[in-house]
């Protein structure tokens, strides 16, 4: 079992350019265990990206197209796009001041568990968020990560969606840092109603050093998974 994962920050990037890059690592990892059952000696790739993207809307695989509260001449105008994509979840907004990480990972080299994976990817967010001060938690039913569940002030910082295949995953979790929660304004996230969304910078009160952030996240996924970075 490989447990390296290489680690790319990709910066600033589009959305559609990013997905591509994603299915391209994907099927690359897809063709590796293709060709391991002849060759066993051949090791699968491991990978996590970051990324933040320019104002993008994005609907998983069973979402409800009415979530979205935009007609696209009002999509234009924000300067915003969006797509229908392949990740389980509903609709949700990806933006500056988010850091959004897309774990391409051939889970057999890990753990053969999407239920738990999932939980894994909850688990290094609220571990980040507990080094901040900010208490947060599962909702049940709910994937992602919240503040004051079972309350009327629920609020999400940190939206989650996954794809996998043969054991491959990708796209992953977007947590909010200094984001400007107004975009959400415009859709119903996730396509729950009546649950409001947050942010590190809006719970701490101040600007929130991002690259510090992402060390963390990285520290407590290296933690879980019991990898190695490359």
């Amino acid at each position: 079992m490989n447990k390296k994962i290489k680690f790319q920050d990709l910066g600033t990037k589009d959305y559609k350019d990013t997905w591509d890059y994603q299915e391209g690592l994907f099927a690359e990892i897809v063709n590796q265990k293709i060709a391991k059952r002849d060759q066993p000696d051949i090791e699968t790739n491991n990978y996590f990206l970051y990324v933040e993207h320019p104002h993008v809307y994005t609907l998983g695989k069973s979402g409800d197209f009415s979530n979205l509260l935009l007609s696209e001449k009002q999509l234009q105008e924000k300067g915003a796009t969006f797509y229908k994509i392949n990740r389980g979840g509903d609709i949700t907004y990806h933006g500056p001041g988010q850091i959004v990480g897309y774990p391409i990972l051939d889970l057999e080299n890990f753990f053969t568990d999407i239920h738990k994976y999932l939980r894994y990817l909850e688990e290094a967010i609220i571990l980040t968020l507990a080094e901040y001060g900010l208490k947060t938690e599962r909702s049940p039913g709910e994937t992602g990560v919240w503040f004051d569940v079972g309350t009327p002030f629920a609020r999400k910082i940190c939206a989650m969606g996954v794809r996998a295949s043969r054991w491959v995953t990708m796209h992953g979790f977007a947590l909010n840092v200094n984001a400007d929660l107004g975009f959400f304004d415009n859709i119903i996230p996730c396509g729950i109603r009546g649950k409001g969304v947050t942010s590190m910078h809006v719970e701490l009160g101040k600007q929130i050093d991002e690259n510090e952030v992402k060390q963390k996240i990285l520290k407590h996924f290296k933690e879980l998974f019991e990898a190695e970075w490359e």
